[in-house]
């Protein structure tokens, strides 16, 4: 019986937290871009297309392997479905100097976003990087995902296509 009430509330707590991490409005904000320049994440907007905001270090070996692999792909991308990416970097005041030369070495064109100080990143309840969220064009988070693995960028790019198409996405 107790493993029956453990199994039940390990599923019933899992759903509850599951529940409340999609659909949400992206928190308020502020971090810098590459240029120094303050912005604040309620102004992340791209027109009514879908979102991107993927959380990554410049040392987190998956989350380079993330944002190189979605490089390859991302003009192409951005063409059918007008989807636009935000790199937040979360590397800490000490290590953020090397963000700019990095991706400049990356040839990255996404939109990059330092949070130094991890407010945005605590704000989104991420624990782990990399760490992606996709935002409708309302700008609501209808999926996230951790971690890497090859082909994960796929999978992404499937709901960035229905989302573009004005469907819902199932997780």
């Amino acid at each position: 019986m107790k493993i029956i009430n453990l199994v039940f509330f390990s599923f019933f707590y899992t759903n509850i937290i599951f529940s409340q991490t999609i659909n949400f409005k992206l928190p308020s904000i502020d971090v810098k871009t590459l240029d120094g320049k303050k912005i604040n994440t309620s102004e992340i907007k791209n027109n009514g297309k879908p979102i991107v905001i993927d959380f990554w270090a410049t040392w987190c070996k998956p989350c380079v392997m993330e944002l190189v692999s979605i490089a390859e792909k991302y003009p192409d991308w951005q063409i059918e479905t007008g989807v636009k990416l935000y790199a937040v970097s979360v590397d800490d005041s000490k290590s953020m100097n090397r963000v700019a030369p990095f991706v400049n070495g990356k040839g990255w064109e996404y939109e990059i976003l330092l949070d130094a100080n991890s407010d945005f990143k605590r704000a989104m309840n991420v624990i782990n990087i990399p760490h992606t969220f996709l935002l409708d064009s309302s700008g609501t988070v209808v999926y996230q995902h951790t971690t890497y693995a090859e082909g994960d960028e796929d999978l992404l790019y499937e709901k960035i296509k229905k989302l573009a198409k004005g469907e819902k996405i199932n997780e």
